[in-house]
């Protein structure tokens, strides 16, 4: 496995693979852990959490590096990731217990009720985009509710990988608690096929999480998977324009646009068209390009070169096609996986940046004529992870919420991921949810107590 710094395109170093006997003594190894952890209290793993987030916060500024070494993350960006990873250990650490107590339910039992037991190993398939968040987001609540873990991270972001399985260790957890696998993506149906492996969740490509849903289901075991986005951002009539340009850029641009959350269709009511382009070129072109280092730097590199790769041609493929591109859309004279931002407008159905996921800077420009007309084309897409509605009449903004086809969606505020909210998506951006209690519980016995 090899680290390659995206902002120079120089080799940091590179790293061994466990071999198949190496793989089968950690499944091994954790799956005897389970139970000592399972049985453990939620006061010893609270406690070891709190431990866990104490540790974030001390080594934040080291880990922070190693992350914007790897994929190129701003620095900034890369340390306010690890402090929102100790935020979900501290909120876990408080609320797990009470997400998880026992519900009496009324029957024609004596006494029943519904307990929330641990169902053991649960192999997790990490991304590279939020290296540390996704694991987190992931292994907070599952590991606070008594499961054991092992994770298969992306394998551009190796030194991450081993820096979470230290962290744990450093806080105090069990060794076999969570367990990182150094494997390539080839291997991980056969992890999925091990029978000490009880569950897996991916957060993914499309691709690779009909891959694992695949393998999973063959072995009759639960699999989450949160998925790619097209995220619609509509912006109506009576739109606070400054705050849409303001959100739509934020959204846009947060890790350079490699996120499944961040907006991509910016679906516009035609009588206010011109006013928001122009003040997202406007907002867009004072951006500045660097070293994802420097301070002032609001742009760095994407994460690979087959990235920027994928961008282009979609981006020429929607102008060949008849998009205008207002802005950007080329790669700067400097070294590494720079791409400038791209806005297109007059998007059109038919085109790659009306259908396809960018997974980068670009803005995709969607004019429509009416509401409904905006409804019809923020669920004209594979996807339904999330949305974004501007309105100043919020009854108006709930109302076209809720017939939004997506897991989430926000008026008048960009979306994110919060501990205390259930995330992820219908459609092709996946099914299951994390976070919040509806999280926690994927991955348990939901078990009927009967008593007469």
């Amino acid at each position: 496995m090899r680290s390659v710094n995206p902002s120079t395109n120089t080799l940091i170093r590179e790293y061994k693979e466990h071999s198949p006997e190496q793989v089968e003594v950690i499944l091994q190894n954790v799956h005897e852990a389970r139970k000592a952890w399972g049985d453990s209290s939620f006061l010893t793993r609270g406690g070891l959490f709190r431990n866990l987030a104490v540790v974030l916060r001390a080594d934040k500024e080291k880990l922070a590096i190693l992350m914007t070494s790897e994929m190129g993350k701003i620095f900034r960006e890369s340390q306010a990731e690890i402090e929102k990873c100790a935020g979900a250990c501290d909120y876990y650490a408080e609320h797990a217990e009470g997400m998880l107590k026992d519900q009496e339910v009324a029957s024609d039992a004596g006494r029943s009720l519904i307990a929330f037991q641990p169902i053991g190993m649960i192999l997790a398939v990490m991304p590279w985009n939020f290296p540390f968040w996704q694991v987190f987001r992931f292994a907070a609540p599952s590991l606070m509710a008594g499961n054991v873990a092992v994770m298969k991270h992306a394998s551009n972001v190796p030194g991450c990988a081993l820096a979470i399985e230290e962290l744990f260790i450093k806080a105090g957890f069990p060794e076999n608690v969570f367990r990182t696998l150094m494997i390539p993506s080839g291997l991980v149906n056969a992890v999925i096929g091990h029978p000490a492996v009880k569950a897996v969740t991916l957060t993914g490509s499309g691709p690779a999480g009909s891959s694992v849903a695949s393998a999973a289901a063959k072995e009759i075991k639960k699999a989450v998977l949160e998925l790619g986005g097209s995220d619609p951002l509509i912006v109506l009539e009576d739109a606070d324009l400054e705050k849409a340009v303001q959100t739509s850029l934020a959204s846009r641009m947060f890790n350079q646009g490699q996120t499944c959350i961040s907006s991509k269709r910016f679906i516009v009511i035609e009588a206010v068209l011109e006013k928001f382009t122009t003040g997202l070129v406007a907002a867009v072109s004072e951006l500045k390009t660097g070293d994802p280092m420097d301070p002032a730097t609001q742009l760095g590199p994407l994460a690979r070169p087959d990235l920027v790769d994928d961008l282009e041609r979609q981006v020429r493929g929607s102008v060949n096609l008849g998009a205008s591109l207002l802005y950007g859309g080329t790669r700067p004279d400097r070294s590494g996986c720079y791409y400038l931002p791209a806005i297109l407008g007059n998007v059109q159905k038919g085109m790659p940046a009306y259908h396809e996921e960018t997974f980068g800077p670009v803005f995709s420009i969607i004019p429509v004529k009416t509401e409904e007309e905006a409804i019809t084309v923020a669920n004209d897409t594979d996807f339904g992870l999330a949305a974004t509605v501007f309105t100043e009449d919020l009854a108006r903004g709930e109302k076209i919420a809720r017939k939004i086809e997506a897991g989430a969606v926000f008026v008048n505020g960009m979306v994110k991921s919060d501990p205390r909210l259930p995330f992820g998506g219908i459609k092709k951006s996946g099914y299951g949810r994390e976070l919040a209690e509806y999280g926690i519980r994927e991955f348990m016995n939901i078990k009927t107590i009967w008593i007469r």
